[in-house]
């Protein structure tokens, strides 16, 4: 954002280094610019308490300063939250503490000033960022659709801790407070407006000019509409007490204990309420400080370094990608439309859509109209827009229009021959150079490209179910994939707003190939009589989103029955799925698609609610509950942490730290235990190792620890 609107003879800060400038203006209103330096984003850190604590004592002593507007010096953010790195500078909970209070202090002060204090908000206005808006008396935000309001603390195991669970409940009410900070939802500009948090929408244009106007006008409170139900449970100490009741119930069904800081901002808007804005400060600080320390956050903010280092890389380091302005795709299932969606959606490219039939076309459009539909039914987008996007998709059951598109992704079924022929008319059909990148889930690739004229220009791009929900995508070299195919492919994948691993060439590369050992032991206890309702609570308690079982019933049982097959004959006897899983596909239990799996789909408990009891019959199980929920997810779980072991062995992932992010964005591993290497680590590779020596001897020879395993507790060296 250019200081267009400043007059020339303004005084500025005299720290040339500091993030903070303030300009005065001849009107009386002060501009205090922040612009961090080093940093493509504005940043809040530990460090700039004294040059802002500077800054409040020069306007407090000039009393020419008739109003401030706080604004962004950089045109991609206002603040886009707390430097994160800090954090782990603290050795103990009383310095996390101490940041939290100087935090807290800092924004009082810009509370108590005499004068207005306006935000003039542009870009993600996230945590500590929004914690400072907050602290303003007016807020006004810019329509640019990069501008986001919210606390997404919890994200990462905290809580806001400079102010945030006293004075957002005070702007929009306790019910929206909660609802923002438990799940850290980030609010649109409209929304914002809405719920009361902003005073204002303007274009950017004229954002500093809006904000100085309301500057000059003098402090408003914001004015919302407060419902009946509203009023009525929140004005009274019984009427709080069922929303907080209701809220710690909703949280423990949410997250059944395994993180801590959704009641720990539960418990500070309550102190808040119950004993004042003081000893509610005093509760969330203290909470801050305890979180920082506790495992949970410590594994969530590694996530969060992880995905923020990931961003950064290119497939192959130094070797530029090449520019992607149009795709075809393959297929007009579920996944092809759901890449033809990201593509257009995320992307920004026009997308030419091939299927055998106009009905796989019409399918794969659909996908597109019916999530956008509800973007224009939500308000969130206008019908003009959703039909413009609409137009960027289009379809045919032949080759015309593939002349021009620079990567094809292919979604057809999981067949090597047909997926041969698909590069073979793809290399017949289209230009010169066109990348062939195949969503296969378990073929490896280098057969794939085997007929291939160019098999340079062959790769996997591996996405999961929902494409536009799942955030992972797997991208997978074969021997002669050029490092150029490479870092094309991952700059495009990021580009549909996947966080993509690169993957070595073998049968289920990476998330696939540990996944299946998980799923096939879950299937071995239940069919040893265990419940499966039991089975997949077990494993929900443990902090995975869904259960194994319930798992095969979303992906589709006949595709798992696809997979064991292919990763057997390449991988050996350990990945053998069990044969009384035959019987299913007999009898058309395929899971969710077809109404009929290990769950009900049709009654009253729809929707993979309740168990279909007549699954145990066909499977010849008497259901008889006498393992563990310790035994059943252990067995499990060590065994996708044994083969994960062997993938960084063979160098089918590059480092630990994209075998983490593989298991937690491709299969919903636990993100507070930090995926299997990070928990590994933190078992020790001799208790994984006892372990699985333990169930060796008892279930067999599957359960062996792989030899990087037992050379890493024999060298006492760990993942990271």
């Amino acid at each position: 954002m250019e200081d267009t609107n400043l007059n020339s003879d303004t005084a500025v800060s005299n720290n040339d280094v500091s993030a903070f400038a303030l300009e005065r203006q001849d009107n009386g209103i002060a501009l205090l610019k922040i612009d961090v330096i080093d940093e493509t984003m504005n940043v809040l850190k530990a460090a700039f308490i004294n040059d802002i604590s500077d800054v409040l004592k020069e306007i407090k002593a000039d009393s020419s300063i008739k109003g401030l507007v706080v604004y962004s010096g950089k045109d991609n953010s206002f603040v886009a939250g707390a430097d994160i790195t800090m954090l782990d500078q603290c050795e103990t909970a009383e310095q996390a503490v101490e940041i939290a209070s100087s935090g807290q202090m800092i924004f009082n002060q810009i509370e108590q000033l005499n004068i207005p204090v306006v935000a003039a908000i542009n870009g993600p206005c996230l945590g500590g960022g929004l914690e400072l808006a907050m602290a303003c008396h007016m807020r006004v935000c810019s329509d640019s659709n990069k501008t986001v309001l919210g606390l997404p603390e919890v994200q990462l195991g905290l809580l806001p801790g400079s102010g945030g669970t006293q004075r957002l409940p005070k702007l929009v009410g306790l019910q929206k407070s909660l609802d923002m900070m438990l799940t850290g939802k980030q609010l649109r500009p409209k929304q914002a407006l809405k719920a009361g948090l902003i005073s204002d929408v303007v274009p950017l244009s004229v954002l500093i000019d809006v904000a100085t106007k309301m500057a000059l006008a003098g402090k408003k409170k914001v004015k919302r509409k407060v419902g009946f139900v509203e009023k009525a449970l929140e004005s009274n100490s019984f009427g709080r007490k069922i929303v907080f009741d209701q809220a710690t119930k909703t949280v423990l069904s949410k997250t059944k204990g395994n993180y801590p800081a959704p009641l720990k901002i539960i418990d500070s808007i309550r102190v808040g309420f119950e004993k004042g804005t003081a000893r509610g400060l005093a509760a969330e600080a203290k909470h801050f400080g305890d979180l920082v320390q506790t495992p949970v956050s410590q594994q969530l903010r590694n996530l969060f370094f992880a995905t923020t280092e990931m961003k950064k890389e290119m497939g192959v380091a130094g070797v530029e990608a090449a520019k992607v302005n149009k795709i075809g795709v393959l297929g007009g299932g579920l996944m092809g439309g759901g890449i033809a969606y990201v593509s257009s959606n995320n992307a920004k490219v026009p997308v030419r859509i091939k299927d055998i039939n106009h009905d796989g076309i019409s399918n794969a459009l659909k996908y597109s109209f019916d999530i956008l539909n509800k973007k224009v039914k939500r308000r969130f987008m206008q019908k003009c827009e959703m039909q413009k996007q609409m137009n960027t998709i289009t379809g045919t059951t032949d080759y015309s229009g593939f002349k021009n598109v620079d990567m094809i992704i292919e979604a057809v079924f999981e067949d090597l021959a047909l997926k041969q022929n698909m590069v073979a008319d793809v290399e017949a059909n289209c230009k010169d150079g066109v990348i062939f990148a195949s969503n296969t889930s378990s073929l490896p690739i280098g057969q794939i490209a085997a007929k291939a004229a160019k098999p340079e220009n062959v790769i996997g791009l591996h996405y999961f179910s929902p494409v536009d929900k799942m955030p992972l995508a797997e991208i997978i070299a074969h021997e002669t994939t050029s490092d150029q195919t490479i870092s094309t492919t991952v700059a495009f994948a990021k580009r549909q707003g996947k966080t993509p691993i690169v993957v070595k060439d073998k049968a289920g590369f990476y998330v696939n190939r540990i996944l299946a050992p998980y799923v096939n032991e879950a299937a071995s206890i239940l069919l040893s009589g265990e419940p499966i309702e039991k089975i997949d609570k077990a494993f929900v308690k443990f902090g995975f989103p869904v259960g194994p079982i319930q798992l095969l019933d979303e992906v589709g049982i006949d595709i798992g029955a696809k997979i064991s097959p292919i990763l057997e004959a390449e991988l050996g006897e350990r990945f053998k799925a069990p044969e009384a899983f035959n019987k299913l596909i007999d009898d058309n239990r395929k899971g969710r698609k077809t109404k009929k799996g290990f769950y009900l789909y049709t009654g009253k408990k729809k929707g993979g609610k309740q168990v279909d009891e007549s699954v145990y019959s066909l499977l010849n199980v008497t259901p008889a509950s006498k393992l563990s929920e310790n035994e059943i997810t252990e067995r499990c779980v060590f065994l996708l942490i044994n083969e994960a072991v062997r993938c960084l062995d063979e160098g089918i992932i590059r480092n630990p730290r994209d075998g983490d992010i593989g298991s937690i964005f491709g299969i919903g591993f636990p993100p507070f235990l930090g995926g299997p290497f990070r928990y590994l680590d933190s078992l020790g590779a001799e208790h994984v190792i006892a372990r699985l020596t333990e169930y060796q001897n008892k279930y067999g020879e599957h359960f062996k620890p792989c030899e990087a395993l037992v050379a890493m507790a024999e060298n006492k060296v760990t993942c990271y």
